[in-house]
């Protein structure tokens, strides 16, 4: 369904990637008059100029519903969504900003007497990841167990908020996008930055089967989304999978299968080989894998996102010459990796046997 485009359009969080190429893409739509940014950081230095036809207001998301009522939003794209905490203030602010923020951003949209589309980024990570999986997640798929990464549950937040808002207000068009994990030549996110190290850490006895999508159809999909009524829920992903085992050899890369409980801990050891520490999110996904049905969006959108190989294709050839190993630097590893494991065998030893309550032992 196909209807006029609005007028005026404010997206939030344009000091990040996706939010400054969604939003620059828009201004550079001429049905569209007025694309404001909103977001209470400065972009940075790389994405400045990209961002030249893009009104930028410094604001948070206390602030939105005054910003947004008095610009006469037509249409708001909620992408402030952060996927990781930040180094420096960690998991509260990343809740703050995901949870607290979508409930302000949507009561101030509630408020906007003239909105008529709502377009709000989600993850298919509201699927969570569990044993009990089925092979393919569709739309309507609950999940199966309550996730224990922070970003998951957040999404899952979200996405109860954006329901709420559906009642509050069925005349806005709403459309909710789960993505896959994006990937392309110049994204940077935790899983690019994982796929690129020389040694990635992996879980052993696993091999997930995995789908990306490519980041120029995820700004495809938000694009249509704002100038066309897509009201729903939409997977969007690159057809077919690759298993991590896949993925990795692809990239070039070398595999260190590490036991699940210690999966963290060894990527906290490789800081040397600039392999971050992995969270609760993407360790779920590298133990289950997560794959989902996208012929809804093909059929609504009318409009096929590149497979998932063919992302991923893209992203090592341009990472090809990057983050060589060498012999020192995987001596380096493997000395962390046996260090840490002296680290944790010491501390088990400390721990004193636990006596039952009414033994004689003394």
């Amino acid at each position: 369904m196909v209807t006029s485009s609005p007028s005026v359009v404010v997206v939030t969080g344009v000091s990040r990637y996706l939010g400054a190429r969604v939003a620059a893409r828009l201004a550079a739509d001429p049905r569209i008059d007025r694309v404001v940014g909103l977001d209470p950081h400065d972009p940075p230095a790389s994405l400045r100029d990209l961002l030249d036809g893009v009104e930028h207001i410094r604001a948070d998301a206390r602030a939105a519903t005054e910003a947004i009522a008095e610009l006469g939003a037509e249409a708001v794209v909620h992408l402030a969504v952060t996927s990781v905490p930040d180094a420096q203030h960690g998991r509260a602010a990343m809740k703050e900003q995901n949870v607290i923020g979508t409930m302000q951003v949507l009561a101030a949209a509630q408020g906007a007497p003239g909105l008529r589309k709502l377009v709000v980024r989600s993850s298919t990570a509201a699927y969570g990841a569990s044993f009990r999986d089925p092979a393919v997640f569709t739309e309507d798929t609950e999940p199966r167990a309550v996730p224990r990464g922070p970003f998951a549950r957040d999404i899952l937040d979200i996405e109860g908020y954006v329901r709420g808002f559906r009642r509050r207000r069925p005349g806005v068009a709403a459309t909710v996008l789960r993505f896959a994990p994006m990937i392309s030549s110049t994204a940077e996110t935790s899983l690019t930055r994982y796929f690129a190290q020389p040694v990635v850490p992996t879980v052993l006895g696993r091999d997930a089967r995995l789908q990306f999508v490519h980041v120029e159809d995820a700004l495809e999909v938000v694009h249509r989304s704002v100038i066309e009524d897509h009201p729903g829920t939409f997977n969007v992903a690159g057809a077919g999978v690759l298993m991590l085992s896949q993925a990795v050899r692809r990239a070039g890369r070398v595999a260190l299968p590490l036991p699940e409980s210690a999966l963290s801990t060894g990527a906290s050891l490789l800081r040397n080989l600039g392999v971050e520490q992995i969270g609760l999110d993407q360790i779920d996904l590298f133990v289950h894998g997560r794959v989902v049905d996208t012929s809804r969006l093909i059929a609504e959108f009318g409009f096929t996102p590149r497979t998932t190989a063919a992302a991923f294709e893209e992203f090592i050839q341009a990472h090809a010459a990057g983050s060589t190993l060498t012999v020192d630097r995987l001596a380096a590893a493997e000395q962390a990796i046996l260090d840490g494991i002296r680290k944790v065998r010491a501390a088990a030893d400390a721990v004193p046997d636990s006596v039952p309550v009414g033994s004689d032992r003394s």
